[in-house]
């Protein structure tokens, strides 16, 4: 559901455009974007995650989000999801995909929410595990309001709107039950642009 949203997104302002994905991982949303895109290219940092995107038959690349390997102005979309709140210079991240995106471009930056539910629930549960040798708790991860989002944005970026992924979802297994499930999903889908819904979501984009 979270990547239906996301991808959704991308879609609105990425249909036969170019567009490049700043932490593709394994190339989940970078395949789906490559089906109504003119070209889709993406960058991580991890080159096992890579060589999954590269048998997708996607164009991928190894490179840091503050370093992008594109020239500048050469895309009309630049977006990143789940990836800039694990970068400590978010700011340096932002100017990066700020410079490759063409005069009229978009930038679809995705920030986990302070002011949300899924921030309450996770100050809340105890660590999860992310590896056999660490949680979550040993990840840096910022959580960021609109105000302090803002302040990352370079000069040539114009705020212009927002959504929220996950206004009423507190943890993503509910999706899993009968019934509840598909009703929370298409609850998501109506809250994700409504103001002050969407205020509340667990990730701003």
């Amino acid at each position: 559901m979270l990547d239906d949203l996301e991808v959704d997104l991308v879609e609105r302002y990425g249909t036969g455009k170019d567009v490049f994905e700043v932490g593709c991982g394994t190339g989940l949303i970078l395949g789906r974007a490559a089906r109504f895109a003119k070209s889709a290219r993406g960058i991580d940092l991890s080159g096992g995650m890579l060589a999954k995107a590269a048998e997708r038959g996607l164009h991928v690349a190894q490179a840091s989000a503050t370093a992008l390997p594109i020239a500048t102005a050469s895309v009309d979309v630049a977006y990143s999801f789940k990836v800039l709140a694990h970068i400590p210079d978010i700011a340096g991240a932002m100017r990066e995909m700020a410079r490759i995106v063409r005069p009229g471009g978009w930038v679809l930056a995705e920030f986990y929410n302070a002011r949300s539910i899924r921030r309450l629930v996770k100050a809340l549960k105890p660590p999860t595990a992310v590896s056999a040798k660490t949680n979550d708790e040993h990840v840096f991860t910022r959580y960021d309001d609109a105000r302090a989002i803002r302040s990352y944005l370079p000069p040539e970026l114009d705020w212009v709107t927002s959504r929220g992924i996950r206004v009423i979802t507190p943890v993503a297994k509910i999706h899993e039950i009968p019934l509840l499930g598909p009703a929370v999903r298409w609850a998501e889908h109506r809250l994700a642009d409504l103001p002050g819904a969407r205020d509340v979501g667990g990730f701003l984009v």
